[in-house]
């Protein structure tokens, strides 16, 4: 008799005695799993699994689609090989260079191999009819349906496998200080990639490939609809942000993780800790000059979560102390109506990042109040009574005053409709993540956010790591409709990124990470988290500097919260 196992499907909440070895692409089409979208993956034992999965255990298995965050990064990472691929194929000595995620799509480059072993290496112009070919090739791999396999090697056989093809670069398998690596293979194209693909590039049904700055924009489905693309939107300040933060890592010499490894490996890492805070520093600086040469009298801060703006806003009061003006702060989580009053979300649940969980009314006309040099008693809120409470505490602006509100809302311009331009100076802050970890996998920007708001509230505010990822979902909600709409509003932009911070956050993050139980849905996200940190080598924090905005998570700041 044939040995089986039993699986319990999470999608129809049933158990299923199945032959033991069975894929789980067999394991769908026995089972006739109908999904809105296409299943293209599957949370086994809640990893992430490709559908060549092999059973072998009792499991719960889970099937994915492209609406789900993992089916989706499946999805683009296949997407990324195609792409690669169809480059190999028609330009053999250029590479593609994911560099960062920009208007809903992903901004892409090309790099030639010097045609010598001591060449340099040309910056190429993409043209259209490049792109058309590139995209054409593509859409002919996918039309071929070919097959992607996930193989494994010895390390140094991996490491030769892909200096033939990647002449002169080093790869990330070099420090990952593992005996056998994976790789995967499409035909004789081999390429790596941080977690599963697709079964073969006939799975690719939605992209679109389009000339963008000098480089190209590769698009993507969108996240609710998956048949559908994302809409593409202009970004040109967040752009010229990811632009500078380019420059700054050659500053460095550090563009992708390996180099930042090899350069700690090689005792380099407090340098370039000082280099980086000392980048921040003359930006914050620059920033503070821009406000004195206008010199309003509000300057709005706002950005997603732990992007570190509170950390910022104290920088740039001591800059603007510098340059003569008298900074006073005002925070609009003091302005939330009580509790009670807070909107609610669809699920019924406490709505936070709804711009009405602020009072504006009273906002407003504390605001216009103090413009027209009334003095204003601030209130407090009392997050564990859920409730507004004044303290004397009171403000009145002179001169050479100007009015800091920091906020998740500060560039909505249903803030302060009424007040002229003239009057107010707008900054985005965000974590824009300058460094990713080879030339074809990126390292998302919310993943530098996410990691920080973990560590901050295991440390400050009782949290588990469980509950921060069970809370994420909600809160990434709200920044898409509260904060990312308003980004180009600002006036300037900071990226409160730093170059090293993955391998300080790696040694607090870590032990959090691993008190998620195995048996729920946020291990999912752990899981991924955990195995993201492991291509970081670890350093220490000693060297950060008590001002620097790393500290308003990982603690020991000078300055007080």
């Amino acid at each position: 008799m044939e040995p089986t196992i039993t699986i319990y499907c999470k999608n129809t909440h049933s158990y299923h005695e199945v032959p033991r070895g069975i894929s789980l692409i067999e394991l769908k089409e026995r089972m006739g799993i109908q999904l809105p979208y296409p299943v293209i993956a599957a949370h086994v034992n809640y990893k992430v699994e490709n559908l060549d999965f092999l059973l072998y255990k009792p499991k719960d298995v889970e099937f994915l689609d492209a609406s789900s965050p993992s089916g989706m990064r499946a999805y683009v990472r296949t997407l990324n090989m195609v792409l690669a691929c169809a480059i190999s194929e028609l330009y053999p000595r250029a590479d593609l260079r994911i560099e960062h995620p920009i208007s809903k799509g992903y901004y892409c480059t090309l790099q030639w191999h010097p045609a010598h072993k001591d060449g340099e290496v040309e910056a190429p112009i993409l043209t259209p009819e490049m792109i058309s070919a590139i995209k054409q090739r593509m859409l002919m791999i996918v039309a071929e349906d070919r097959p992607i396999y996930e193989e494994e090697k010895q390390t140094k056989e991996v490491i030769r496998m892909f200096a033939n093809r990647h002449k002169n670069e080093s790869t990330i398998f070099e420090t990952l200080g593992n005996p056998y690596c994976r790789y995967f293979r499409m035909g004789d194209f081999i390429d790596y990639y941080t977690n599963v693909l697709l079964p073969s590039s006939g799975y690719i049904k939605v992209f679109d490939l389009e000339p963008f700055q000098d480089g190209m924009l590769l698009r993507i489905p969108n996240r609710k609809n998956p048949t559908e693309l994302e809409e593409s939107i202009p970004q040109e300040k967040m752009f010229s942000i990811f632009r500078e933060y380019n420059r700054w890592n050659k500053l460095l010499r550090i563009n992708n993780v390996t180099d930042f490894n090899l350069a700690c490996t090689a005792k380099k890492s407090f340098e370039m800790i000082r280099l980086a805070e000392a980048l921040h520093e003359k930006k914050v600086a620059q920033i503070a000059d821009a406000i004195a040469e206008k010199r309003p009298k509000f300057v709005f801060i706002s950005g997603p979560s732990s992007s570190g703006k509170t950390t910022f806003s104290k920088r740039l009061q001591i800059q603007l102390l510098v340059d003569g003006i008298r900074p006073q702060v005002v925070c609009m989580d003091d302005y939330f109506v009580n509790r009670v009053d807070t909107p609610r979300d669809e699920n019924g649940e406490w709505d936070f990042e709804n711009v009405n969980a602020v009072d504006l009314p009273f906002f407003r006309q504390q605001m216009h109040d103090l413009l027209d040099g009334k003095e204003v008693e601030l209130p407090t809120y009392d997050f564990t009574k859920g409730e507004r409470v004044f303290d004397g505490r009171k403000l009145q602006l002179h001169k050479d005053s100007v009015l800091i509100i920091e906020g998740l809302h500060a560039l909505n311009p249903c803030v302060l409709p009424d007040v002229d331009h003239s009057l107010t100076f707008k900054i985005y802050v965000s974590a824009l993540t300058t460094i990713n970890i080879d030339n074809h996998n990126w390292i998302p920007t919310t993943d530098i956010r996410l990691l920080r708001r973990i560590v901050r509230d295991y440390k400050y505010r009782n949290f588990s790591a469980r509950e921060t990822i069970a809370r994420l979902p909600s809160v990434i909600r709200g920044e898409m409709k509260w904060v990312y709409p308003f980004q180009e509003e600002a006036d300037v932009m900071f990226n409160s990124a730093l170059i090293f911070e993955f391998a300080v956050l790696k040694r607090h993050a870590e032990p959090i990470l691993q008190e998620v139980p195995k048996f729920c849905e946020e291990y999912t996200e752990a899981h991924r988290l955990l195995k993201f940190l492991q291509y970081f080598i670890p350093i220490p924090e000693r060297e950060i500097p008590p001002t620097s905005l790393l500290r308003e998570f990982v603690g020991g700041s000078s300055f007080r919260y």
